[in-house]
């Protein structure tokens, strides 16, 4: 089994920068690639960003050049670092590990999840 524990989050104005983080633990936990969604009231949850153990990431369009997703991974933790924050990237954000080693690009490449917390942007 895999712990996920997110911490972070709170409130920023427009332009603002702000970093979650996100540990993840137990014994099956094997370098898993991880990654960092969201969800908006009444829209569906998407990703964000991922990252695998090799470094390889993606991002979503509307994040490019505003937010990278460091990993270290002799912590298991990776961050969500968020510049030029908007008012459209309110949401709660979840962090998550993937199944395995290889990166995932949809919600169900991933089984072990956070708590989420909330993001919320002022303009």
């Amino acid at each position: 089994q895999v712990q996920v524990v997110e911490s972070g989050g709170g409130l920023v104005q427009a332009g603002g920068s702000l970093r979650l983080s996100c540990a993840a633990s137990g014994p099956t936990f094997r370098g898993n690639a991880m990654g960092w969604f969201r969800q908006a009231p009444g829209k569906e949850r998407e990703l964000v960003t991922a990252i695998n153990w090799l470094q390889t990431r993606t991002y979503e369009d509307s994040v490019k050049g505003r937010f990278t997703i460091p990993r270290d991974n002799a912590r298991n933790t990776v961050y969500l670092q968020m510049g030029d924050l908007q008012p459209e990237d309110t949401a709660v954000y979840y962090c998550a590990a993937a199944r395995g080693q290889g990166l995932g690009y949809t919600a169900d490449a991933y089984d072990y999840w956070g708590q989420g917390t909330q993001v919320t942007v002022s303009s």
